[in-house]
């Protein structure tokens, strides 16, 4: 144990020096809000592979933050088109089956409650009549 000793105690200057070096996550570094902590451990516990880069889990992250935001903002669309304050199972399907991008992200996605995309075939609407062309020179 020679050359083991405890360090002497720090003076209060040095507790201000720590409060002001306060530790910073891996998703503030990142500019991110979803969990890139939680993602890598989730990456390492599902043993994708023998290693996984902090890289990975930052870039996840991202991916998942940026296709969360997307589908929110066209749910919120939908839900202020259709007059409500809540978004419901119903205005995502309609944002997700309303975009092309999504809509192939999405293509084997079953959504609870989401319903069908409103969709009429053009047969079966009612033909407009067309009236003969004497009557419209006389109108």
């Amino acid at each position: 144990m020679s050359g083991h000793r405890k360090k002497p105690a720090k003076s209060t200057n040095g507790a201000a020096e720590h409060a002001t070096c306060s530790q910073k996550t891996k998703s503030a570094k990142a500019g991110l809000q979803f969990p890139v902590g939680r993602i890598h451990r989730l990456l390492r516990q599902g043993q994708y592979a023998e290693r996984i880069a902090v890289g990975a889990a930052v870039y996840l992250s991202g991916v998942l933050e940026y296709v969360t935001a997307e589908v929110l903002e066209l749910s919120g669309d939908a839900a202020s088109s259709n007059k409500k304050q809540r978004i419901g199972p119903r205005h995502i399907q309609l944002a997700v089956r309303n975009d092309t991008e999504l809509n192939q992200l999405f293509a084997n996605v079953t959504i609870a409650e989401g319903g069908v995309p409103p969709n009429i075939l053009p047969q079966l609407l009612p033909q407009k009549s067309e009236l003969p062309k004497e009557v419209v020179k006389d109108v």
